[in-house]
C-alpha cells in the first residue's frame, strides 16, 4: 500500500465502473464528445449475463452511440434473433403484441442477443472509439469527498494504484459498486424473487405455434405469480428461465439433494406447465442451471454532483419485461449531456434534470410490472376482446417507449392499468375500452 500512495494519481476526464451496456454506450457517447474515459471491468468479456431480449427502444440509443452498426455487423455470426414482438401463454390462452403497430415513434423491430456477444461488441464499440477499457480491474476504495473522486483499483495482476477523475459513473449493474461503498442502497417494494435460468438447445420445430420473432412469456398453469421466459436465438438455442417467489419453489423441493438440483429442479417446474412442455417437449439442457434470488433493488440517490448511478447500479425491476438493458442504455443517454456540462463548470440539477426524467419512464415499467403480479395486466393480455388504439399504446410501452408522454397510457400508468384491467374482466366491448 505505501508502494501505491508512492505513485503518482493516474488522471482522466471521466471513470466509468463497469463495461455492461450502460458503461459502453456511456464511453462511446463521452468519446465522441472528446472525453478521456477510463473503464474499470472487474470480469474479463465475452462472460454470461441473462437479460437477452432487447427493446426497440434500444435501437435508438445504440445508434445514438455510435454503436448500432456494430451490432448490426455481427448479428449473422453471432446468431442474434429478429425480434417484433412479444408472445404470451396462460393455460390455452395465447396473446401476442406486434411492435410494428405501436402507437409511438421509432424502431418497431431489434434482437434477442447472448448478452456474452452483446456486450462484448459494444465494449469493442467503445474501446475502438477509444476509451480505456481495463479488464480483471477491481475497485477497492471510492473517495467522493473531494471535487474530483478517486478510485483505488486492485489489478488481477500487479499492484493497487490510484485514478482520479473530474467525474464518475456507476455501471457496474448488480454489482451496485457506488450504493455499497457509499452506503447508497435502499429496500426494493417487490417481494423477494427468485430466478432459476439457463441456455438450452430449444428443439421447437417449424410445425409449432411459436414464433421465433418473439419472446415467449408463459404464465404458469397452476400459480399465476409465477412466469417463464423463453428467448428464442437464431441457431436453435434459447434462453429459458423461470421465476416466482421462494414459496413456489418450495413447493417443488423433494428434500432430497440430488433430487433438488438445479437442473432437476428447472425440468420439474416446466413439466408442471402442460402448455409449455409441449412447446419445449425435444429441448435438451446442455448448460449449468444458474440462479439469482433478489434482484430488484433501489438507491436513496441516482446522482451527486461528481458522481451517477446508471442502469441496474441504480435500479432493476424485475425481468418480466426485460426493461433492464432500456433502461441502461437510456440512462446513459440522459447523463452524458449533463456529465459534460458538469466537467465544464456548470452546475447541475441532477434531482430534476437526470433523476426526475429517468424514473418517470421507469416507473411506468413499474407499473405494469406490479400490475402482471398482481394478475391485472395478466387479464387485459389475455383479455378475449382488443381494441386495436389501446393494443398499439401498449405495444409502445413493452417495447420499451417507456417516456414518451404523448402515448396516453404513459399518464397515471397505474391507474389507467387497473381501470382497463376491472373492463376487461367484465367483458366489455372492444369500443367501450375506448373510454379509458
Amino acid at each position: 500500500m505505501q508502494d501505491m500512495q508512492q505513485n503518482t494519481i493516474q488522471q482522466t476526464d471521466v471513470i466509468i465502473i463497469g463495461a455492461g451496456p450502460s458503461g459502453s454506450s456511456a464511453a462511446a457517447l463521452l468519446r465522441k464528445k472528446g472525453f478521456q474515459v477510463a473503464i474499470i471491468e472487474k470480469q474479463h468479456f465475452p462472460r454470461f449475463s441473462i437479460g437477452e431480449s432487447l427493446l426497440p427502444q434500444c435501437m435508438v440509443f445504440l445508434d445514438e452511440a455510435g454503436l448500432l452498426d456494430t451490432v448490426r455487423e455481427h448479428v449473422g455470426t453471432c446468431g442474434f434473433q429478429f425480434k417484433n414482438g412479444a408472445a404470451f401463454l396462460r393455460g390455452g390462452k395465447r396473446s401476442f403484441y406486434d411492435f410494428t403497430q405501436k402507437f409511438s415513434e421509432g424502431p418497431g423491430t431489434t434482437w434477442q442477443v447472448r448478452r456474452a456477444d452483446f456486450d462484448q461488441l459494444l465494449a469493442e464499440g467503445a474501446q475502438a472509439l477509444g476509451a480505456d477499457i481495463r479488464f480483471g480491474h477491481e475497485v477497492i476504495a471510492v473517495d467522493v469527498k473531494t471535487s474530483q473522486p478517486i478510485l483505488t483499483i486492485q489489478p488481477e495482476q500487479g499492484t493497487a494504484y490510484q485514478i482520479q477523475a473530474k467525474f464518475l459513473l456507476d455501471a457496474s449493474g448488480f454489482g451496485r459498486i457506488l450504493p455499497k461503498f457509499l452506503n447508497l442502497e435502499s429496500p426494493s417494494n417487490f417481494p423477494v424473487r427468485r430466478a432459476l435460468f439457463t441456455h438450452i438447445e430449444d428443439g421447437i420445430g417449424l410445425d409449432t405455434d411459436f414464433d421465433r420473432n418473439k419472446i415467449l412469456i408463459t404464465v404458469h398453469d397452476k400459480d399465476h405469480r409465477a412466469w417463464y421466459w423463453l428467448i428464442p436465438f437464431a441457431d436453435g438455442r434459447s434462453s429459458f428461465g423461470v421465476v416466482a417467489e421462494q414459496d413456489f419453489f418450495d413447493a417443488y423441493l423433494t428434500g432430497n439433494a440430488e433430487q433438488d438440483q438445479s437442473e432437476v429442479l428447472l425440468k420439474r417446474i416446466l413439466a408442471d406447465d402442460e402448455s409449455l412442455s409441449k412447446v419445449l417437449a425435444q429441448a435438451k439442457f446442455d448448460t449449468p442451471v444458474r440462479t439469482l434470488v433478489g434482484y430488484s433493488a433501489n438507491v436513496k440517490h441516482l446522482a451527486q454532483s461528481n458522481y451517477a448511478l446508471l442502469g441496474n447500479a441504480g435500479e432493476f425491476l424485475d425481468p418480466v419485461f426485460s426493461s433492464g438493458v432500456t433502461i441502461a442504455l437510456k440512462s446513459s443517454s440522459l447523463a452524458i449531456p449533463l456529465v459534460e456540462r458538469a466537467i465544464k463548470g456548470e452546475q447541475i440539477d441532477w434531482q430534476t434534470e437526470y433523476e426526475q426524467p429517468l424514473r418517470q419512464g421507469i416507473n411506468v415499467f413499474r407499473a405494469y410490472v406490479e400490475a402482471w403480479y398482481t394478475g391485472e395486466f395478466q387479464d387485459v393480455v389475455f383479455s378475449r376482446h382488443k381494441n386495436p388504439d389501446i393494443e398499439r399504446m401498449i405495444a409502445s410501452l413493452l417495447a420499451g417507449y417507456a417516456w414518451d408522454e404523448r402515448n396516453p397510457m404513459y399518464k397515471n400508468a397505474k391507474r389507467r392499468l387497473a381501470t382497463l384491467a376491472e373492463y376487461c374482466r367484465e367483458d366489455i366491448s372492444p369500443a367501450q375500452l375506448s373510454e379509458i
